[in-house]
């Protein structure tokens, strides 16, 4: 009875891991949100929904958005302040018609 108990234990043990994993990559799947966005901008050009509608769709989106960014890349790592960036230089490049200015 007790190895019918542990196999069971260990089998339910597998799938809520498998669940666990799964609800973790959905959670952090930004493709998923840019999608629903995309389409969602779709139905708004075809009359589908109403710019308000989106507006309230987008600003949920944009938030879910940066909650995975910041769970990406930390929270310190998302606020900057001027101690922690130097400017070491500025490379600018201008292409185009050269005119003589004499």
């Amino acid at each position: 009875m007790f190895i019918v108990d542990s196999l069971l234990i260990g089998g339910l043990r597998f799938v809520f891991d498998k669940i666990a994993a799964a609800v973790d990559t959905e959670m952090n799947d930004d493709y998923a949100l840019r999608e629903q966005l995309l389409a969602a901008q779709m139905r708004v050009e075809l009359g589908e929904m109403s710019q308000e509608e989106f507006d309230g769709l987008e600003a949920d989106i944009l938030a879910r958005l940066r909650e995975i960014r910041s769970r990406r890349q930390g929270a310190a790592a998302t606020t900057f302040s001027p101690e922690d960036y130097t400017i070491t230089g500025i490379d600018a490049t201008f292409e185009g018609d050269e005119h003589d200015a004499g």
